[in-house]
This record gives structure tokens, sequence and C-alpha cells, in this order.
């Protein structure tokens, strides 16, 4: 299977039109080069600069794509300089989706030597609303045209965390209530158990999207889809990140460097053709968003390739 840029360009823009846009997680894969990237840009005395390449690639992406998932921002609040520099890489019609900042997500960090001395101590800071509007949302409003969903994702809740699931549900909607309205945001749960009526009910409340994601330990996209109320609002979001039950460290060293497809998810291929489908027929002034992850396949170039040949916007041939 070969990656063709014109043609999936061109499959892109015409699905960004139904206000539903298809991209990747990240996009800083030197394993992309002679697919996606074209070496010669990168090139510095015969061999390719990864600062150079890392630096510049984003532009390139973006001649094909129309929005990318930037994950960098789970570990640090975004600076501005970054921003208005990753910005001004893309053209008008391109959306950044953003993962919020752990500081806001986390109730308790693990024992993760980045943490040192807050390692394995409570987050003051979990759903401080203020913070997330001065140091989240303040450094994004200068390219406020250019940001689609503000994702919140929340890893794996223990007992200790939450005795009950409508805990963190009450503490999530005291959360959503405190934030301003004139943004996207959507909410990504690690915890089977808390995909309810309750939740989803406390979502569409404030017209916050359910983020579908495929993940080790919850139930595939597919089995969300068929969960009553789990379409929350009139715009959706979805991260296809590992098939259930593999691990992210085993998905890491069996696929690097994300060269090619090495096993086929064809489960999560469809659940991405039919969310899309959906969220075109309820399109509404807001964009709905999918992602895919190079952990879900090996390559997902790939996947997207097979994705827009499910919703006939490319030929069948080229996703083999």
């Amino acid at each position: 299977m070969v990656f063709d840029r014109k043609t999936c360009a061109a499959a892109l823009a015409k699905l960004a039109e139904s206000q539903v846009y298809l991209g990747t997680s990240s996009w800083k894969y030197p394993g992309w080069i002679g697919q996606l990237y074209e070496e010669q840009r990168y090139l510095y005395r015969g061999k390719v600069a990864k600062t150079r390449f890392e630096k510049n690639c984003l532009s390139e992406y973006a001649e094909v794509f129309k929005t990318v998932c930037v994950d960098a921002g789970y570990y640090q609040f975004p600076q501005p300089k970054t921003i208005e520099f990753l910005a001004a890489q893309v053209p008008d019609d391109f959306r950044f989706s953003f993962k919020v900042t752990e500081e806001i997500t986390t109730k308790q960090f693990t024992r993760l030597p980045r943490y040192g001395s807050r390692a394995g101590q409570l987050n003051g800071n979990f759903l401080n609303a203020t913070l997330f509007q001065s140091a989240f949302l303040g450094p994004l409003r200068a390219v406020r045209e250019k940001v689609s969903v503000l994702i919140f994702e929340f890893s794996h809740f223990y007992k200790k965390d939450f005795k009950r699931g409508r805990d963190f549900i009450a503490a999530l909607d005291t959360f959503l209530s405190q934030l301003p309205s004139d943004w996207q945001y959507g909410v990504e749960i690690r915890n089977e158990s808390f995909l309810h009526h309750d939740y989803f009910a406390v979502l569409a409340k404030h017209g916050v999207a359910h983020i579908y994601n495929q993940w080790q330990r919850m139930p595939p996209v597919r089995a969300q889809l068929q969960l009553d109320d789990s379409f929350t609002t009139s715009f959706t979001g979805a991260r296809f990140l590992l098939t259930p039950g593999r691990k992210y460290q085993e998905a890491v060293d069996s696929f690097s460097p994300y060269d090619q497809v090495q096993q086929v998810d064809a489960d999560a291929r469809q659940a991405a053709s039919d969310l899309a489908k959906r969220a075109i027929e309820q399109a509404g002034k807001k964009p709905s968003v999918l992602y895919v992850n190079n952990r879900l396949e090996g390559n997902s170039l790939g996947t997207i390739m097979a994705v827009l040949a499910n919703l006939g916007l490319l030929p069948p041939e080229s996703s083999s």
C-alpha cells in the first residue's frame, strides 16, 4: 500500500467540507519520510537533520491533512510562542485539537521519575477551572480560529481516587459548569464502568462531546457507539489509540518506526467509518474530529487511507 499524498489530500478536504476532520495523533514521525514527507526538504550534508525535520514538518503535514491532535499539550501548559509558531505553519482552514494538560486531569501523580517530588502525591490542581482558563485557554486565544476540540483525557481511576463513578461524574459536572462555553470540549475516560446514562447526561448538559477511544482497557469504539446517549452534542470526537488488549509499550516495541501497517484492526477501521458517517448526518456548525495513532496498526497513514476507502472517498484498492 502506497500513501498517495494528492489523492488523500483531496479526500480529506472533501470530508472536512462536511465538518468532519480526520487526522493523526502528533506528526513528528521520521518513519513517514518517503510517504507523507519528502526527504529532500530536511537534508543537511546528505542526512535528515532531526531538528530541521521536527521544526518544519508540520507545514508539509498540513499540505495533506486538515487537522492534528497536539498530544504534547498533555505534558505541559501551552507556551504562547510555541502555539503561535505552530499556527503560522498551517493554512487558515486547518484545525488543531489539544489534549488538556495533566495538571488539570490527574487526581494523583503516579510514581514516575518525571514527577519528581510529586510522584505518588495528590494533585491539588485536579479539575481546577481557574488554572485551566488562565494557563491553558489563555495561550490559545491568540490562535482561537484554528482550535477545535480540547480533550480532557482522564487516566484510569481506582477506588482510592473515587469510591463510586457517580463521585467522579459530580466533580466533572461542577468543573464543566465553570468553563466558558465558547470553546469545544471533549471528555475521554478510561473506566468502562463510568460509561452509563449519568455520565453522558452531564456531557450533554454542558454541550461536551464524549471522546470515543480505542484503548487497551476500554470496550472498542464500535461497542461504545451502541451505547444509548453516547453522542452527546452536535459534534463528536474519537481517538483510535490501541487495539483493546494490547499494551502501549508492546505496540511501541512492535510497530516502531511506524513506517507500515503491521496488524490490521478491521473493527477500528469500520468504527471510524461509522462514526464519520454519523457525524456527517448530524453535522452542525462545529467540526467533529477523529484521530488515529500509529500504535493502533503500526502506521496511521495507512489506517486513514483504509477509512477513507470505507467512506467511498478513495478507491477500495488503495487500502489493500
